[in-house]
């Protein structure tokens, strides 16, 4: 098939790219950096000609509010364009119970993506994945200090890049799911313990401090992020503690 990748020289959409094309697939990395503009949409309809899929891995330059209007212009122009391309199979990925924490801007907005694409004419599938491996960094500094990393008690089931960049091509060479397809990785951690294990496999002295107050995730609820039973989560091979020590 012809998959075009949308976000395709980012950290998963790079990947995606490879896998695809290792299968087999024609499949065509697609960013601002080649000339296509999903929240323009300048060069798109060049970028969707005779493909078979579109795979949306954009993401809103920020965490704020603005995030709303970025994830709704862009998919209304992707949809518009796929229709107009005939693609049979509109892909995007999303996150592991977003729709439980409406308290954080982001995840609201990730929802309205994702009903945007429901409700639109293209058929559909949804990928929704947990915190990636790549992102502790980020989490770490945003309560950090020289000595002091605070973090909340938050249940993560983080997930390597390598391993959602491998759910999300499995599902663009497939057949349309008309739903939601939840990939996690192997173990729970509380977010704290996370931060601990992380800060001592790189020999990193800062104390982590519990604080169910402090960072981006103190706004999640109990264990709203990580998959339930009867969610028919697909779990991942790869451990937090070997990728670290890889």
């Amino acid at each position: 098939m012809k998959i075009a990748v949308i976000g395709g020289t980012g950290l998963i959409g790079s990947q995606v790219v490879d896998i695809l094309k290792a299968a087999g697939h024609e499949a065509e990395p697609h960013a601002l950096s080649t000339g296509v503009d999903l929240l323009t949409g300048e060069g798109l309809a060049s970028a969707l000609a005779g493909a078979d899929v579109v795979v949306n891995l954009t993401n809103s330059p920020t965490f704020d509010d603005a995030s709303l209007a970025f994830f709704r212009q862009t998919m209304d122009n992707l949809l518009e364009a796929a229709a107009k391309e005939g693609i049979g199979h509109a892909v995007v990925l999303s996150i592991v119970g977003a729709e439980l924490v409406p308290e954080l801007d982001y995840y609201r907005a990730k929802v309205l993506q994702e009903d945007i694409l429901k409700e639109g004419p293209v058929p559909y599938s949804i990928v929704r994945a947990t915190q990636f491996f790549e992102f502790m960094d980020a989490v770490l500094s945003w309560t950090a200090d020289e000595e002091t990393v605070r973090l909340p008690a938050t249940p993560l089931r983080p997930i390597a890049a390598a391993d959602v960049a491998q759910a999300v091509a499995d599902v663009a060479a497939g057949s349309p799911l008309g739903g939601t397809r939840n990939v996690a990785g192997a173990d729970v951690f509380p977010l704290d313990e996370l931060g601990r294990i992380t800060l001592a496999a790189r020999g990193d002295k800062r104390t982590v401090t519990t604080d169910d107050q402090a960072g981006m995730f103190s706004a999640v609820k109990g264990d709203a992020i990580i998959p339930k039973d009867g969610d028919d989560a697909r779990i991942a091979p790869t451990r937090y503690r070997d990728w670290l020590a890889a």
